[in-house]
């Protein structure tokens, strides 16, 4: 399994490519701004077909792109908490940054914390995070002992909780409770910046210690 990472728009939103090159399968984590050009020149380059859109959660600069994947048909599964902000992002305008076009996307499964899913020839569990965002999920192959984590948490840093439905006490709890028992070798791909491990950010994030 490979991940290619695109750091697009404004906010530096990594869309998170997961694929398998024996198969030539692959799914994508979240469409931020220009996700779908860039992602479709890739797949095509590598001879990749992309089976499956992931959202972590439906703030704009994670959803903005959604609706071009939509368009080619790709299904998308996310939380039912952000319903709202993927079917309605331009009440998102406000804290967006200015000159921006907001199209409805569609989400087409809604997915719960506890899941057991399957794609790319893996097991995988989803969990829910909210704090950041009331549908914020998480996605983890323990097999491969990576997981996909949105804003909930960064290397260092935690997802803001100034925007409609952050709440810190909850991210915090989310954390401890869902990401923090995760083994702690277990890599931890964030929505901005960098990778981080479990038992690092249990060491040494400010903001909440293991």
């Amino acid at each position: 399994m490979e991940f290619k990472i695109f750091e697009l728009g404004p906010a530096a939103t990594n869309a998170i490519l997961v694929f398998e090159r024996s198969t030539q399968q692959a799914v994508l984590f979240d469409t931020p701004l220009d996700s779908y050009n860039q992602v479709s020149r890739f797949c095509e380059a590598e001879s990749l077909t992309l089976n499956q859109v992931l959202m972590t959660h439906g703030h704009w600069d994670h959803m903005i792109d959604l609706h071009h994947f939509n368009a080619a048909g790709i299904p998308a599964w996310g939380h039912r908490d952000d319903q709202v902000m993927f079917e309605q992002p331009q009440l998102m305008a406000a804290y967006a940054l200015p000159g921006l076009k907001f199209e409805s996307g569609k989400i087409d499964r809604w997915v719960s914390g506890g899941e057991k899913l399957q794609f790319l020839d893996r097991d995988w569990e989803t969990r829910h995070v909210p704090g950041h965002c009331p549908g914020s999920l998480l996605f983890w192959s323990q097999g491969d002992a990576v997981a996909i984590v949105g804003d909930a948490i960064f290397a260092g840093s935690v997802g803001r909780t100034d925007l409609p439905g952050g709440d810190t006490d909850l991210l915090l709890n989310s954390i401890k409770r869902e990401i923090y028992s995760l083994p702690d070798s277990t890599i931890l791909y964030p929505g901005h910046g960098p990778e981080t491990e479990v038992g690092r950010e249990k060491r040494t994030n400010p903001f909440v210690r293991g």
